[in-house]
């Protein structure tokens, strides 16, 4: 055999075996929910800290903007509420938690008034999240759990949650910006 072939035959038994080291090794869908999580945690939580508690109880509603239909909406402390409730009863549903006692429905616990209560609420949702995120593997995450109505997977739980998140995020950014606020995530981000 001559000198190429014998290089090229190393090269390729090289690259093979360097992709079979790498295909045996198992692939965790942990660090990709964890970094989806961490982003929308800390968005949502310095957009909360952002408005002024003089306008946590915020609603559109208030500013009379015509042709517009904000009547009955949530107001920005209610939107961070809901969002924190909604965060015990899915992460809670992943590890088979049972949910605080004074929740009662998504609208939260009924003694969350200022600022700082509705702030601490929602970062102890987040440390509900990382519970169950924490709990996720490649083994468990097709398990099927019931949630409300239905049976879902738990990594199905995983994505509703950030979602979720995500969408009141967006609701949060739009009653900062008609207070005149911009938000935090945004100015880093430039």
């Amino acid at each position: 055999m001559n000198c190429c072939k014998t290089q090229t035959l190393i090269l390729i038994f090289g690259i093979l075996g360097t992709t079979l080291c790498i295909a045996q090794q198992p692939v965790s869908l942990l660090p990709a929910i964890e970094r989806q999580f961490n982003k929308i945690e800390s968005d949502i939580l310095t957009t909360a800290q952002a408005m002024p508690e003089d306008k946590f109880n915020f609603t559109p509603e208030s500013l009379d903007i015509k042709n517009s239909d904000f009547k009955g909406v949530r107001t920005f402390a209610g939107q961070i509420i809901h969002l924190a409730t909604d965060n015990i009863f899915i992460w809670s549903a992943i590890t088979g938690d049972s949910v605080r006692a004074d929740i009662e429905d998504v609208n939260g616990p009924k003694n969350i008034k200022t600022k700082n209560d509705v702030i601490e609420y929602l970062k102890s949702s987040f440390a509900v999240g990382r519970k169950a995120i924490a709990t996720l593997t490649n083994q468990n995450a097709m398990d099927m759990i019931q949630f409300r109505w239905r049976k879902l997977a738990r990594l199905d739980l995983a994505f509703y949650a950030l979602t979720h998140e995500n969408e009141h995020y967006g609701q949060m950014v739009v009653y900062l910006r008609m207070c005149g606020i911009v938000p935090p995530p945004t100015i880093s981000e430039k």
